[in-house]
């Protein structure tokens, strides 16, 4: 299977189901067999995972990409090796992060419920012109992708977290932004964005936020 057909969504539903690390290998940035050069789509995958990960206190080594052609027997076999020495060296999946299972769990659930739009957003605001693995690289990690990951996606993962707050009960701001950890300017902009989209309702006489 060409790795161009790796989902996001597979990544992180193999992460909720217990995962410790998940390897990817893919054909060479040059070598794919397909006009779609499925590899570099794959590249953009993972770079865009490993930075989510990170947002939610994973340790983003637990996601591994490497090129390996299939005369490559011996380097698949270290690099398989190499990988599975890292997660013994991180330990459990959420447990070497100091993540309660419940939290991590809740994290990982928003996050999979957004995956079709954060797939659209890969495509229509992320995808790189360029096909080579150095402007891939360059891109993930420039001032602008970081601007347009927080625009983008971490906003609207903050906002789906809090939504599934206040479905459960109504609740205080503080309440909420110390759940998310976030600040509370940072909680009253996501509020006033939702509340304009009639999400949300403030009642004045409990000072709790619901769920509209």
């Amino acid at each position: 299977m060409c790795t161009g057909r790796i989902d996001l969504g597979f990544i992180l539903r193999a992460f909720s189901n217990g995962a410790d690390g998940v390897f990817i290998g893919g054909c060479w940035p040059g070598e794919c067999h397909y006009i779609t050069e499925g590899n570099y789509i794959a590249l953009s995958t993972v770079l865009l995972c490993k930075k989510i990960m990170a947002h939610i206190g994973l340790d983003p080594e637990r996601l591994r990409l490497e090129w390996v052609s299939a005369s490559e027997g011996m380097r698949f076999a270290d690099v398989m090796n190499d990988f599975s020495k890292k997660l013994k060296e991180l330990g459990r999946l959420g447990e070497g992060e100091s993540l309660e299972e419940g939290i991590l769990t809740f994290k990982l659930e928003i996050l999979q419920n957004l995956v079709s739009y954060m797939k659209l957003v890969e495509r229509e605001r992320l995808r790189v012109p360029e096909k080579s693995e150095e402007a891939y690289r360059t891109f993930f990690a420039s001032d602008e992708f970081e601007r347009l990951f927080r625009e983008l996606i971490v906003d609207k993962y903050e906002i789906g977290q809090m939504m599934a707050i206040l479905r459960q009960k109504p609740c205080s701001t503080g309440e909420i932004a110390k759940i998310l950890g976030i600040s509370p300017s940072e909680l009253s902009r996501h509020l006033n964005n939702s509340a304009r989209k009639g999400l949300v309702s403030f009642d004045e006489s409990s000072n709790l936020i619901a769920a509209a």
